[in-house]
């Protein structure tokens, strides 16, 4: 999910945070991987995307814990979805693609994204908002598995990471045979 990948880029919340977008073209590298390509960006537009992103991470969190939503995240959120101006296009390859108003817009950029978040939280989609069982991560990710009980926000990051330690764990715990 768009949303919720967006919030993905500060990974590692809770433990030594990892800033994935620390300047305006690695937002721009971002969205493009995302369909959403835009051709500059503005110091205060990567302000503005790391506040919708919080309050994505804030909301989406609050609902995951079945919380009350955060009234300033809300906010924020509304007001970019509000600013966006971008439009859904169908390709002759029946897929769908954004088209911006102009090339350097991020603000209609953010406005998918905030877009997408609100469908999420309100619960349009099929699945439910979860967050991730690492202590150091706790990212909110989108459950489409089928029994809804997925545990890591990513399998090859945090689950890994996971089961790795439960198996180092286990190893010491268990003393070796001399054979």
């Amino acid at each position: 999910m768009l949303a919720t990948s967006f919030t993905g880029t500060l990974s590692e919340r809770h433990g030594d945070a990892v800033e994935r977008i620390p300047v305006p073209q690695r937002l721009i590298d971002w969205l493009a991987v995302n369909g959403l390509t835009v051709d500059s960006c503005t110091p205060a537009q990567l302000d503005l995307a790391r506040e919708l992103r919080e309050s994505i991470h804030a909301a989406a969190t609050a609902a995951a814990l079945q919380d009350a939503l955060p009234a300033s995240a809300v906010q924020v959120i509304n007001d970019c979805s509000a600013q966006g101006r971008a439009a859904a296009i169908l390709t002759p390859e029946g897929e769908r693609r954004w088209r911006l108003s102009s090339a350097s817009c991020v603000e209609d950029a953010l406005g998918v994204i905030a877009a997408d978040a609100i469908s999420i939280i309100a619960g349009d989609r099929d699945g439910k908002l979860a967050l991730c069982a690492s202590p150091t991560c706790r990212a909110a990710f989108f459950d489409t598995s089928q029994s809804r009980t997925r545990k890591w926000c990513d399998m090859n990051t945090c689950g890994n990471r996971q089961k790795k330690a439960r198996f180092n764990a286990n190893q010491r715990k268990t003393p070796r045979s001399a054979d």
